[in-house]
């Protein structure tokens, strides 16, 4: 032999590393899967209001990915710095933001999702800060016009976003203005139109803008425009369109479009609308000054015409709708596993309008801008050409689309593989039995990359292709017309340039099935019954079964009520007995025998006569293509949508992916285009559309492969064919099956703890659902040690439902902590581990109590409690303080208690009884309980204030102000002192309440000529506190006073008016929401 070549050593290295970290190599050592991020949840636009107390805005972001996934975030393309103690928090995947802004905040923002495979980047999420400014202060012009004649008010919104809806008031809230014929507010403007005035319509006008956000609703009032009506004009007028919509409005698929058309006249117009080119749709909203498509389509695109007509003449407007969409896929890119040196192409399209345009990112990067691989990797829009692929080509791809509507991302994962031949997971089958005369099939399927060599040996005997013996090109080993002679080892022999492997089988030869007495072919009447025959012999050493097909579908003798049954319970006899026999039973049965290593088959044919009263069935018009009684009349449909298709089978089942055929269903003369499949969880799930290889399944197809199914899970699976005219019915499910078990793909969630008795820790977690559970013999694997330490500890947890593990150990010391984590794991191996956690041991209550308490009344039920604090020490985190508190006399045992939110030292305890002695201590809490107590101290509640509320109110007003009095409350002996007056003031022109404080039993507070009503509510106030408010609702009465807007109240004849004290006031004003 000669000398081999020497190897670069540095290379030899380079090929080793990046073998060992690939997940290809990972799979074949036994380690648990890898595999790249998967988003599970990506952010979403927000529109957040400037003036919202919300503290806080997440954008949410979780990604499926082993090892578990590392989060970054971009704005507006640019990295974020995600420091602690910043503004922008990372939490798990989340991005929260904390006082938001519009000047540093408003933006595009994306999600990275990382691990050793790759990175995947999600869609882009606009964060936008809406607003609504007030109305001008200036007063309106007053409009004027003949009553009779149309007139049109404007609304001159204030700034805002994002768009407004708006209404109308005349004279007072809530007066709105009516939308009827004779009115119409433009939702686009805002600006109102009558058509034809009246003397109803005189009177002061305001504009309603209401904002709709995300987190709130906001609404704002213009001032007043007084509408004056001069003589009345008897004219009639034709129609003059006012409030008319673009020449052009451009709207997405999917979206509502509402086109406003208004006009002058009298008498009032008529507003009617056409398609120019088309006809419009019964299912849309055509109220007159309005046109609305609620969910506009591109057969929805063209020309409108909106006709104003009356009496006296007509007025027309046009304009188009211009329809486009947003990118939606066409075809996608799935993960894929390619040899080392192959060449790959991947493909992506997308719909669109404008059409989209399509770029590529590898690992969250362009991949354009990854220099080495430019010789190798060709790039042409929504094709991604490799040629010689390599280890370092690994990674996550992006295909993106996009238009001036949208973007949209499809990720899929490239594993390139190198691998030395293995055949752990696809080892030749150890005893492989045949039948004398027949064929066998004995595959080589070592995992390897690139694509090993094989050759097959028989014992020592090298076998080569003959008449009897071929190897395939895919390694198989096919012999036929076996013979006793045939049985012995055969060894099949892999090699690539990684290295080599065997595997052997022992193949058995037994006696071959014979149909002995096979079914035949009949011809009965309706109704009767009928037996097939059909007997076989076969190998004693193996089970016989019978099958029964009619036309090629599967009979199934088990359904109740069915017209099949098997007649005789012998193995080698399968008669089939047919009971009262219909129509749809002629056709052709065929008997199947078949072991586990051979099958025969016999047909016959059934013919069954009888009155064809009935239309014909479609699925047997080519049997029944005659009629035989002379007044039928065979029915054919009219063109429609396809039948259902058939003899829907599912067969190579894997843990992820299912081989589905069927039959084609009668097509209604019209040819089949596509086929749908759809797949459901049973009993109860909601039947969806699954992924399929190919993408598209064209009309004449009878089978394609499910993909991206979940393992170890149960389905039922159905197919739709359209055509033309529409989708026809589904066919009817498909036998249920499960997928084949896999290892666990995603590690569990919710890792916490902490708690328990002395002595503890306590694990918990987040059970995992059944579909992440991939195969039985399901539990968790939990990994732990003290924080430090060096050696693991592993407790194994068995049950999908368990959440929680205790480890027991008298020397572990109260609130150590310990680093954590866990994987689960079923009887095909363990999943991916998640990141390590750190939980404490169980905790000690506090050993210290509080000093220096003190207390004393703050009111009639209220007394306010001091003490110092406790020091932190290592038995535990310190959570507050419980204070407790009972009346004198009472025993300790029956004291209530209340427990401050945090570590603060003043607390106020409520709901206490007036004029009562209470005994008070204070004890610091954490998880493990409550410590020792402090000295108790004691404290008196006040008086309770005055039951009486101030009476006799009456008020005076200025152009800018209003004084306000009330008769003195004088206390009685058994409440508190009254020592002022608390009064709190609303109005239509500052709705927020204003607190104002008095020492005397009047006040005068400032008040705009403009303000048009007014809440009043006025209550005593001392040391027991707030008494029983009185509460008066005041209307402007003509410019020059105040009136209590009360029916049994008539008006004062003076400035002012006084509220008697039995009147009782008790007018609320309920917001409108608008």
């Amino acid at each position: 032999m000669g000398a081999r070549p020497a190897t670069k050593p540095h290379l030899l290295l380079l090929l080793a590393t990046a073998l060992v970290s690939s997940p290809a190599w990972s799979l074949a050592q036994g380690s648990p899967a890898t595999f790249g991020p998967v988003f599970e949840d990506q952010p979403l636009g927000l529109l957040f209001p400037e003036e919202s107390t919300e503290e806080q805005v997440t954008l949410a972001c979780r990604a499926r990915a082993s090892p578990p996934a590392t989060y970054r975030w971009k704005m507006n393309g640019t990295e974020m710095k995600l420091e602690p103690g910043s503004r922008h928090q990372l939490v798990g995947g989340n991005l929260v933001i904390t006082n938001p802004t519009k000047a540093q905040d408003a933006g595009v923002y994306q999600c990275l999702a990382s691990n050793a495979v790759g990175t995947v980047i999600s869609r882009e999420a606009v964060l936008r800060f809406g607003f609504l400014q007030e109305f001008s202060k200036e007063e309106r012009d007053p409009v004027k016009a003949h009553e009779g004649w149309g007139v049109m008010l404007p609304c001159n919104p204030p700034a805002h976003y994002p768009g407004l809806s708006y209404r109308w008031l005349l004279n007072e809230f809530p007066n709105f203005i009516p939308t009827d014929g004779r009115h119409f507010v433009s939702q686009t403007t805002g600006n109102l139109y009558i058509a034809r005035t009246n003397a109803s319509d005189l009177g002061n006008y305001s504009c309603l803008a209401t904002s709709h956000m995300d987190f709130s609703t906001k609404s704002v009032f213009s001032k007043f425009a007084q509408l004056n009506l001069a003589a009345e004009d008897p004219r009639l007028f034709a129609p003059s369109i006012k409030a008319r919509f673009p020449t052009e409005t451009y709207a997405l698929v999917g979206q509502q479009v509402t086109l406003e058309c208004f006009a002058f006249g009298n008498p009032v117009p008529r507003i009617k609308w056409r398609k120019v080119d088309g006809s419009l749709s019964p299912q849309w909203a055509t109220a007159e000054p309005t046109l609305q498509i609620p969910s506009v389509s591109f057969e929805d695109e063209g020309a409108y015409e909106c006709e104003a007509e009356n009496s006296r003449g007509r007025d027309t407007v046009q304009g188009r709708v211009i329809v486009q969409a947003q990118p939606e896929w066409l075809k996608v890119i799935s993960d894929t596993e390619a040899d080392i040196g192959a060449n790959l192409r991947w493909g992506c399209a997308a719909a669109g309008k404008p059409r989209p345009t399509v770029r590529w990112l590898r690992n969250g990067e362009p991949l354009a801008s990854q220099g080495s691989a430019q010789n190798r990797v060709e790039v042409s829009a929504g094709d991604l050409r490799f040629s010689k692929l390599s280890l370092e080509d690994s990674g996550m791809y992006q295909c993106v689309a996009e238009n001036k509507h949208g973007t949209i991302y499809a990720s899929a994962e490239l594993a390139v593989q190198a691998l030395a031949p293995d055949f752990r997971q696809n080892p030749v089958r150890r005893l492989i039995p045949a039948a004398r005369g027949g064929e066998i099939s004995i595959a080589c399927q070592p995992r390897a990359a690139p694509k090993a060599t094989v050759l097959w040996s028989k014992g020592t005997e090298i076998l080569g292709n003959s008449s009897r013996v071929t190897v395939t090109l895919d390694g198989t080993l096919v012999i036929r017309n076996i013979s006793r002679s045939d049985e012995g080892r055969y060894t099949c022999f892999a090699e690539n340039f990684m290295g080599k492997a065997n595997s052997t089988g022992v193949l058995s030869v037994r006696d071959a099935t014979k149909i002995t007495l096979a079914p035949s072919s009949a011809d009965i009447n309706l109704g009767n019954n009928l037996t097939l025959q059909c007997h076989a012999s076969h190998d004693p050493t193996m089970d016989l079964t019978f099958t029964w097909t009619l036309d090629d579908f599967p009979i199934d003798l088990d359904k109740p009520g069915g017209h099949y049954r098997r007649a005789s319970a012998k193995e080698t006899v399968g008669d089939l007995t047919i009971l009262n026999a219909q129509l749809r039973h002629g056709g052709t049965y065929t008997c199947m025998a078949q072991t586990v290593v051979d099958s025969a088959s016999k047909e016959a044919t059934v013919l069954v006569r009888g009155d064809v009263a009935a239309p014909l069935s479609l699925s047997r018009a080519p049997f029944m293509a005659s009629c035989a009684v002379p007044t039928c009349s065979p029915w054919l449909p009219e063109r429609g949508p396809p039948g259902p298709p058939g003899g829907v089978v599912v067969r190579d089942i894997g843990d992820t992916t299912v081989q589905l055929s069927w039959s084609r269903g009668f097509d209604n003369h019209s040819p089949i285009a596509k086929y749908t499949l759809q797949v459901r969880t049973p009993p109860a799930g909601k039947w969806r559309q699954v992924r399929t290889n190919p993408a598209n399944i064209e009309g004449n197809a009878e089978t394609a492969q499910v993909l991206g199914l979940t393992p170890w899970m149960d389905y039922e699976f159905r197919v739709l064919a359209s055509n033309i005219l529409g989708t026809g019915e589904p066919s009817g499910p498909s036998s249920r099956i499960r997928t084949k078990e896999a290892v666990p793909s995603v590690a569990p969630s919710g890792l916490s703890g902490g708690g328990g008795a002395p002595g503890e820790l306590v694990v918990s977690w987040t059970p995992m659902s059944r579909e992440y559970q991939n195969g039985d013999g399901f539990g968790y694997l939990l990994s732990f040690r003290r924080q430090g330490s060096s050696s693991w500890q592993t407790a194994r947890v068995p049950g999908a439902d368990a959440q929680y593990f205790i480890y027991s150990n008298e020397s572990i010391r109260p609130y150590t902590p310990f680093e954590v984590k866990i994987r689960s794991y079923n009887r095909r191996g363990d999943g991916p581990e998640s990141l390590t956690a750190i939980v404490h041991s169980a905790e000690e209550e506090p050993r210290v109590a509080p000093t220096k308490v003190w207390a004393k009344g703050f009111s009639s039920s209220e007394m306010n409690v001091t003490w110092e604090p406790v020091q932190q020490d290592m038995s535990g985190i310190l959570l507050g303080y419980e204070i407790r508190y009972w009346k004198a006399g009472d025993k300790e045992a029956a004291a209530d208690r209340v427990r401050t939110a945090g570590l603060e030292t003043i607390a106020r305890v409520t709901g206490l009884y007036p004029n009562t002695k209470y005994h008070v201590t204070v004890r610091a809490y954490n998880r493990a309980g409550t410590g020792p107590a402090s000295p108790s101290t004691n404290a008196t509640t006040m008086k309770p204030p005055p039951r009486r509320s101030p009476g006799n109110i009456s008020w005076t007003f200025s152009s800018s102000s209003l004084i306000i009095k009330w008769d003195p409350v004088v206390a009685l002996r058994n409440e508190s002192a009254v020592t002022g007056y608390k009064m709190l003031y609303q109005s239509d022109v500052h709705p927020t309440p204003i607190l104002h404080l008095s020492s005397k039993n009047w006040i005068e507070i400032p008040m705009p000529e403009d303000t048009g009503r007014a809440l009043v509510r006025i209550r005593t106030t001392g040391p027991g506190g707030d008494g029983t408010p009185a509460e008066v609702h005041i209307v402007r009465n003509g410019g020059t006073g105040m009136m209590v807007e009360n029916a049994a109240v008539c008006p004062a004849p003076h400035a002012g008016a006084i509220l008697s004290r039995s009147v009782a006031m008790l007018v609320l004003i309920g917001y409108l929401e608008l």
